[in-house]
């Protein structure tokens, strides 16, 4: 086997470590508002999470995992492009960790992005990505917020009005059994769309090595691609299941103290905007879309109930996020050409 094989191999390895902790990192995002508010215990809501996370393969198409594996042109005659992808994940892994310390919220999606992003600029220069699809990701950082913000306020406000003649109690009892349905779609949304970020770098990893065609559509029927679709998210239910509490308590407790039904409008918002991210195609934040479906609901009582120091807090991680994971895997990238004997 040729030395560069030991290399793919390490870094599909590497891949799925990444959505591993991509899923203890963004296990919060499924369960915070459902942990909250006392729907389900912890350990239950987990487990809850990291199904729904598992079986959104058969429900979304890989169209997320294309715009990932095309983020950065790949010359499957260079073999250095394997290196390029190995870089981008140390880049995202270790800014995903590092705010995960900090207890910082932020994107393990746009972390993958800038490290991708920054090893490829890295090796090849400002043409190396491919600036159309990393721009319409770009866009969506904004966007994805505010349409769970929007929505979460929309949703807010018409399920008070619908309900404005019910007893707290009734209220309270019927929200509990509603945020079952809205942390299952929520997590779905999750799983589909950060599921398939792994996958596209997995993919890229495979064309630059001259395994795979840049053309390949990701099939559970395909035994040559159910490998990937399978082990990706498998891997992000496994880190779901165990969990990132120091987060959890900054989404679910610290922006705004939420009950039942406004968990439920939440989660209902970030999951409508999920699923639309990911029918378009658009890697988005679900960090950013359930941080901006609470903020949503708690402005619906007022505004002075949303913590806006903790939500700001949250908006400066994201804003460094991208150009942080590109510096790491930069670092590393160049290290890599530094005491390689073949660059």
């Amino acid at each position: 086997m040729a030395p560069i094989w030991y290399v793919v191999i390490f870094t599909v390895i590497i891949a799925l470590i990444f959505d591993v902790i991509n899923g203890f990192h963004d296990a919060a995002n499924s369960i915070a508002t459902v942990v909250s508010t006392r729907v389900l215990s912890p350990r239950i809501a987990v487990i809850w999470a990291a199904f729904f996370n598992f079986i959104a393969m058969f429900i979304f198409a890989p169209k997320v995992a294309d715009t990932i594996s095309k983020i950065i042109h790949i010359n499957p005659q260079d073999p250095a492009y394997v290196y390029v992808v190995l870089s981008g994940l140390i880049g995202a892994i270790a800014w995903d960790l590092l705010t995960w310390w900090w207890g910082l919220p932020t994107s393990s999606s746009h972390a993958l992005i800038g490290g991708f992003a920054g090893a490829g600029i890295t090796y090849a220069g400002f043409s190396a990505p491919r600036w159309d699809k990393l721009f319409k990701t770009i866009t969506f950082i904004p966007i994805a917020p505010l349409m769970g913000f929007v929505l979460g306020l929309l949703f807010m406000f018409l399920v008070l009005w619908i309900f404005r003649r019910w007893r707290p109690k009734q209220v309270d009892h019927l929200f509990r059994k509603g945020q079952l349905f809205s942390a299952a779609l929520y997590s779905l949304g999750h799983g589909g769309n950060d599921a398939q970020k792994t996958m596209g770098i997995i993919i890229a990893l495979l064309v630059a090595s001259g395994a795979m065609d840049s053309s390949v559509t990701l099939k559970l029927s395909d035994f040559s691609t159910a490998w990937i679709i399978l082990s990706c998210h498998l891997a992000m239910a496994i880190g779901t299941a165990f969990g990132g509490w120091r987060i959890v308590k900054t989404m679910g407790m610290k922006i705004t103290k939420l009950k039942p039904v406004g968990g439920f409008c939440a989660e209902t918002a970030g999951a409508i905007t999920l699923f639309f991210a990911t029918y378009a195609g658009i890697p988005v934040s679900t960090t950013h879309t359930i941080a901006g479906s609470i903020v949503g609901v708690g402005a619906t009582s007022k505004l002075s109930s949303v913590k806006w120091g903790v939500a700001a807090r949250i908006v400066w991680a994201w804003v460094i996020t991208i150009p942080a994971a590109a510096l790491v895997s930069s670092l590393f990238m160049y290290g890599i050409q530094l005491f390689h004997p073949n660059f």
